[in-house]
This record gives C-alpha cells, structure tokens and sequence, in this order.
C-alpha cells in the first residue's frame, strides 16, 4: 500500500515575509508603487487636519496604491477592497502592511475628485517623459457604464406618480383579499391548513405591505422635492430617484442606468489624454468640453502655447453636428467626424445588403425645391407653391428657422406625393418644408461630407476604431472595472479618471521595465 507523507494544517507556522519583495521588477503592482512614489499628493493631503490634536490617519500614498491595484483586478467595490488589504499579500506590500476599513476607503475615493485630476494630469506628464504620447492623432468614444441605481426607479414624473398610484392600487387590492378571506370561514380553514406547511402567513404578509410601503414612501419624498428634468432638447427625460445624475442609457446590451465615460485616446499608445463622465447617452454635446480639456491637459505636458496645432481629432457620427464644427473650427483644431449617411455614400460598401440601394433617393429634399424670393416661397418640383407658414424654434439644436406648407387638398391629389411625404411621420398628407436660419458664414457640415467622401480621409477615419476601441475594452473586460460603485455625477467622474489613472499606467510597465534592465 503507498505511502504519504505526513501532513498538518491545524499547525500554527510563523512565516517570514518581506513585503518588498512581493512587487516584483516589471509586474503592475511594482509600477504602480514606483510611480505614486514619484507623484506630488500634496492635494490629497489639504483634505487632513489632524496636526496637532486627533488619531493618525492612512497615507494618501497607501490608499492609491491600494485603491489602483484592487480597480486592475476587477476589485471595486469598497468592502473588497477592504478584505484585499487583509487576504491579499500583493495588496498589503502596497498598503505597507495598513488594513483600511471600506468607509475610509470610500470617503477618501468620493472625497478627492481635484486631487485624482491632479493625479491623472501627473501620470500624463510620466507617460510623456516615456515616450508613449506624441500628438498627432487622437479618437474620441464614450464608454457607457451601469451605476449603483435601478432601473427600476427611472422615469418622468409623471411616470412616477403613476407608478406610486399603481403600489397604493395594489396596496388596497392586498387589504380587501385578507379582509374577504378573514370574512370567509372556509377559506380561512384552508389557509390555517397551508399555513402548518408553508409557514406564517401573517408575518410574510406583513413583510410584504411593509416593502410596498417603503417604495411608496421613497417616491414619495422625492416627488416632493423634485423638479422636471430636462434634456439637450429642453424637453423633460426621465429621471432617478436613487441617482437623478444617471440616465437610462442604449448600450450594446440593452437599456442601462448609469452614466457615459467618455475618453480621448492618443494613436501612438493609446493613452487617455482626456477623460469625463456623463449622464447622458447622447455624447456629442460634450465636445466642445473635451476638447477644451485635451487642449489643457496637452499644454501642460508638451510646454506649447498651441500643441494641437498639427493634430487630428477623430469622433464618430454621434458627434456630427455643425455647432461641433464650428466650435472645433474656433479653437483652429482639425477633426474628421462623418456625418451618418457617409457608409452609403462609401463605394466600398456598394455589396452590403444593409447599404443597398441607397443611393437611389426615396424622398425629394430642400435641393428639389426653389426659392422665390421676392414672394418669400418655395416651388415643389411638382410646380405647386407652399407658402410661408410661421417661425420655428429648434431648441435641441440652439437655432431657429422657417416653416413653409403646402395644402393638403394640392398635396392629396399630387402624383409625386410618394417621393414626397413620408407616411411614417404620420403627420398628415401634406407637404411642410422647414428651411433652417443660417448661423454661420461657412457651412462646415457640407465641408466635412465632401473631405470624408475623399479617400484619404476615409483611411484616416479608419483608425479610429484602432485607436479608441481597445482602451474601453481593455478597461471593461480585461480589467473587469465594468460598473460605477458611486452615485453622482461628481462622485462617478472621480472613479472614472481613476480607472484611466489604471490604464494609463499599465501602458507605463514596458517602457519602465527596459529603462531598469527587464525584458517588456
């Protein structure tokens, strides 16, 4: 019969470990310790005023490290962050042997949000010094994260007043079963039998009032505080009782409460030059905001008074606009951003079924009408006059314009009604043209759809899926940092930069790994 060697666990060993040595020339935790060392936290320590009186409090040092070392592990939720500092070796080498509690950690995270831009703009400066940023090209995208809220939660106002009558509907509904059933003898028999089997009723009952009591009143205390929130459009969205900042926001999987990273990537090494959360699923409203900190942000690494002088900012359709032109063309900053129709306008595409056929025109356009100018009208291609109607405001693109119909006895007779008024809109057989009011003196909108039909630009625009796409997918799946633990824009925005703060240096192991003599 084989024999084993004896073994033991219930025996106490005292285990010598130096801590140093666990972070290891070339890992992550090693760059993440040589770099906070090299880092000012003077910012993080304006937040502590215990000098002279009140308990020692954790190293700002201790907590980053800790904090970024746990968010590259998928570890971002405070509490195991916590266990980590006290199960984790790797973790207390870097926590130099502290065991922070989740509310300390959490205070400090929500507490910091100028001192972790302060931080991110440092590390910038590091990854300029090793060479992984250049200038030249940069891509824009937004990365659409869920938050600590429901979903549950969201919705107009009015949404939510009905669903507070719909609980009290219920509500009552519960009363008047029990009520029936207290009244009928045999039913209540039977209840007394199933209650032997399934428990108490009345306590599972009672837990179930008192929940539907609870939503109602937190709805409740938010609708009586609460005001009409409103979107780009100037219209009421939906809105959270848990998280009114977050948004009910399209991903790829589905509708999500949360809020929108965006992110600027430099084409070299793909490091996130600018970063900013959102509560918005719509992005391009933020353009001319990231830009402005892209501008700041390369100022102060590259020492130029104009470092995006040569550069070229790539941003998808979402950011078509002609105010994001225009505002780009103000800060004399070179973009390529496609407006939406430009794959159907794309040769390349001319087999895809999804793109087939469109280049023949379904519906006449401001183009087939001509202006009359002394009578101030339009003439349809069938030869009709539509006349001036009223003055429109289009609050969600910040303009104003004209709105020009034609009647709807012309229009139901017409024979060319059917390349003319798009049933789908449902608003009636007649023809109603809006002429915008021209804002600026060049149309930048017509400009950028004649530069990406070049096929230069459209090699150009290419990379940007090169550029931008990895970075969320390494911050998503390969980091696991998927979610937001916070609540509130401000509080979100500081986890945001942290998780780029978590990128950016893992761009940073190579270069450092060949300056001290390791293999990358």
């Amino acid at each position: 019969m084989a024999r084993f060697k004896h073994t033991d666990n219930s025996q106490g060993q005292f285990m010598v470990i130096n801590l140093n040595k666990q972070l290891i020339l070339g890992s992550f935790e090693w760059t993440i310790n040589y770099l906070i060392n090299e880092m000012d936290l003077s910012l993080f320590e304006q937040n502590y005023h215990n000098d002279t009186k009140g308990a020692a409090a954790y190293s700002p040092k201790v907590l980053i490290k800790s904090i970024l070392y746990c968010y590259s592990k998928g570890i971002i939720s405070s509490r195991r962050i916590e266990n980590a500092c006290k199960e984790n070796i790797i973790v207390k080498a870097l926590a130099e042997d502290t065991e922070p509690d989740h509310d300390t950690i959490a205070t400090f995270i929500s507490s910091n949000s100028e001192a972790v831009k302060d931080l991110f703009t440092q590390v910038l400066l590091k990854c300029t010094e090793l060479k992984l940023i250049t200038g030249e090209m940069f891509a824009i995208d937004g990365c659409k994260l869920p938050s600590n809220a429901s979903k549950e939660w969201s919705g107009k106002l009015s949404d939510l007043q009905k669903k507070k009558a719909d609980l009290e509907k219920l509500l009552r509904r519960i009363f008047f079963q029990h009520q029936e059933l207290d009244k009928d003898e045999k039913a209540g028999k039977k209840l007394e039998a199933f209650r032997k089997t399934l428990g108490d009723e009345d306590e599972r009952r009672e837990r179930h009032i008192k929940r539907i009591e609870k939503k109602i009143q937190k709805i409740d205390t938010f609708l009586a505080a609460a005001a009409p929130k409103l979107g780009m459009s100037g219209t009421e969205v939906q809105t959270n009782i848990t998280d009114p900042q977050s948004a009910k926001i399209k991903s790829a999987h589905g509708y999500i409460q949360g809020y929108n990273g965006i992110g600027i990537a430099d084409s070299s090494s793909q490091v996130i030059v600018s970063a900013q959360a959102i509560g918005s699923g719509a992005e391009g409203g933020c353009l001319p905001e990231m830009l402005d900190t892209l501008e700041t942000n390369m100022k102060v690494i590259t020492g130029k008074k104009k470092p995006l002088k040569k550069s070229l900012v790539l941003g998808d359709t979402g950011y078509f606009s002609e105010e994001n032109l225009q505002e780009a063309e103000k800060r004399k900053i070179a973009v390529l951003i496609p407006d939406p129709q430009f794959r159907k306008r794309d040769p390349g595409f001319d087999d895809r079924k999804k793109y087939k056929d469109t280049n023949v025109k379904k519906y006449f356009g401001i183009e087939d009408f001509k202006y009359n100018k002394n009578e101030d009208s339009y003439t349809c291609p069938a030869g009709k006059t539509l006349s001036y109607k009223c003055d429109v405001v289009f609050k969600s693109r910040g303009t104003w314009g004209k709105q020009y119909r034609m009647k709807k006895s012309v229009c139901s007779v017409c024979p060319l009604k059917g390349q003319c008024i798009n049933r789908k809109t449902g608003k009636g057989e007649f023809r109603a043209l809006f002429v915008l009011h021209q804002r600026y003196e060049e149309n930048l909108s017509a400009r950028m759809k004649a530069q990406i039909d070049d096929p230069a630009y459209r090699e150009l625009y290419s990379r940007r899926m090169q550029i931008i796409e990895p970075v969320f997918s390494n911050i998503r799946y390969c980091k696991g940092m998927d979610r937001f633990t916070y609540r509130g824009l401000k509080k979100v925005n500081t986890q945001w930069h942290l998780y780029i703060i978590v990128h950016n240096m893992w761009k940073c192991i190579k270069p450092l790994s060949e300056r001290y003599g390791v293999a990358g």
